[in-house]
């Protein structure tokens, strides 16, 4: 078969961009840090499948790169205010449905949020609620009304 039908890259994936939110990229620094993190891996990765020759996967890794580094020029750190009196991103708030059962959960960057564990990005409609609420204010939440019952203005620790 002549070589002006074979495709030069088969066998490489070709994979859809990832995504970006058209929000701002409020992030916290927790949030700055952990893209800081996986930037490096996927660069250590990258010249490790192009040490290899292993074309899907330098085609994975420089896709995912190209998000990370796009989403790092376009980071937005915001760090929580001192005070802890309004709710803004990087807090922890609690809040209490009228049964008296609590939850908690800290708003972050959406590239951060693990709802699993609690953490729930800025443009959620959960954190919607809680932003700029203060100690006290009741809240309408999916479950129903609830009171925020306690606020921590302390930010998460840094990746080590």
């Amino acid at each position: 078969m002549s070589r002006a039908f074979v495709k030069e890259d088969a066998g490489a994936e070709t994979l859809p961009e990832r995504p970006v939110s058209p929000l701002r990229n409020l992030v916290t620094r927790r949030g700055l840090a952990l893209i800081d993190r996986e930037i490096e891996a996927l660069r250590a990765a990258l010249a490790a499948a192009t040490g290899a020759g292993d074309r899907d996967a330098i085609a994975r890794v420089s896709r995912d790169l190209r998000y990370w580094t796009s989403r790092r020029a376009s980071a937005e750190p915001v760090d929580p205010s001192a005070e802890g009196a309004k709710i803004t991103i990087g807090m922890a708030v609690t809040i209490e449905d009228g049964q008296g059962r609590r939850r908690s959960y800290r708003i972050v960057g959406e590239d951060e949020a693990d709802p699993k564990v609690g953490r729930i990005a800025w443009s959620a409609p959960v954190a919607r609620a809680l932003l700029g609420r203060e100690l006290g204010d009741e809240v309408d939440m999916p479950f129903g009304t609830a009171e925020i019952v306690e606020i921590d203005a302390r930010p998460e620790p840094l990746p080590a």
